[in-house]
């Protein structure tokens, strides 16, 4: 009993500084920072040994907040242009082969981990996917979960920042002022939304959707939202709540990773994190200059983090939600069907 209350107490603090963190980021002007914050702060936090962890259990209650917000964001116009995405897609797969190999090769030459952990480290996947498949082919789990949680964090901050400075393009939604009151929601409009939230995770994990408890709502909301039956979206101090469990839960996946013991797998996470942006950015503007898409766009869709975290940060970027999900939900799905059947060829020969 006093283990568990321990546990909760843990959860409780991270989560208070989870939601410091992320006023802070909002006072001093940081993009993206009910998100950003928390995790910056979290993680620095869970290296330091202070007495935090991560919430997980939180992250499938509120993840189909952020996937009704999604939803909320898609437009008639969206769909309409969905035919025109078909080069962006099929460069997915060069991308991925590129980007892998890339990451693959430095773990190997430089980081010197052994063929199962190196390649699991470099797939592009999501990280309890490639932990489950990495684990079971006989990978070291630790690295492996460093590895990307290393990337989802270097890809959320390098993204923000990138965005920010480099392109110019500044956070939209409840970041900058366009705020959702809880009362601007009639009775039906919380009826509906909560449905789309309630229903769409299990109904995306029963037709076997990636990610389902993100998809399945965002799916619900954006036929609720395109056809007009609501015209509203989540309530903003519902959406902020979930951006700071999510960042902590980021944060919180460094527990017990100090930067003496772990110091190097982190940097060289970081590096493979780099390498791949690197890559993401160059297919980027060459999908651009091919299909005339926005730069702030194709980076999105190219960038190599979480399919929760790109989502949002298409949706506070004011960037095609659709066109973003499309090519994360591709991404990953690839990278699970691929990544073990693809390794056990490699290894083969």
């Amino acid at each position: 009993m006093t283990r568990s209350k321990n546990l909760v107490l843990k959860q409780v603090l991270a989560l208070m500084l989870g939601a410091m963190s992320g006023l802070l980021a909002y006072r001093i002007g940081l993009p993206l920072p009910w998100m950003l914050g928390p995790m910056l702060g979290t993680t620095i936090a869970s290296m330091s040994n202070a007495p935090v962890q991560g919430p997980d259990w939180l992250r499938p209650f509120v993840i189909p907040v952020i996937g009704v917000l999604l939803g909320s964001g898609m437009t008639a116009q969206m769909l309409q242009d969905a035919v025109t995405w078909w080069p962006a897609m099929v460069m997915l797969i060069p991308f991925l082969m590129l980007s892998a190999g890339l990451s693959y090769t430095f773990y190997r030459k430089v980081g010197g981990y052994d063929q199962v952990t190196a390649y699991f480290c470099a797939m592009p996947g999501g990280l309890n996917d490639m932990l489950i498949l990495g684990g079971a082919a006989g990978g070291q789990e630790k690295r492996i979960a460093l590895a990307h949680a290393s990337r989802i964090f270097v890809v959320v901050l390098f993204v923000v920042l990138f965005y920010g400075f480099v392109l110019g393009v500044k956070a939209s939604g409840a970041q900058s002022g366009n705020w959702t009151s809880i009362g601007a929601l009639a009775p039906l409009d919380w009826f509906i939304l909560a449905g789309c939230a309630i229903v769409g995770a299990p109904l995306g994990a029963l037709v076997r959707l990636p990610a389902p408890q993100i998809l399945g709502p965002m799916l619900l909301s954006g036929v609720a939202h395109v056809t007009g039956i609501v015209t509203v979206s989540p309530p903003s101090v519902l959406v902020i709540i979930a951006q700071i469990v999510v960042g902590t839960v980021i944060g919180g996946r460094f527990l017990g990773a100090t930067p003496r013991e772990v110091g190097r797998d982190i940097g060289l996470a970081t590096v493979s994190s780099l390498l791949m942006i690197g890559v993401a950015i160059a297919f980027a503007y060459a999908v651009t200059a091919a299909t005339g898409t926005s730069t702030s766009q194709t980076f999105l869709a190219y960038s190599p983090g979480g399919l929760t975290e790109m989502s949002l940060l298409a949706f506070a970027m004011g960037q095609d939600i659709a066109y973003v999900t499309t090519a994360h939900i591709i991404r990953i799905t690839a990278v699970i069907l691929l990544a073990a059947p693809v390794f056990h060829l490699i290894r083969r020969r």
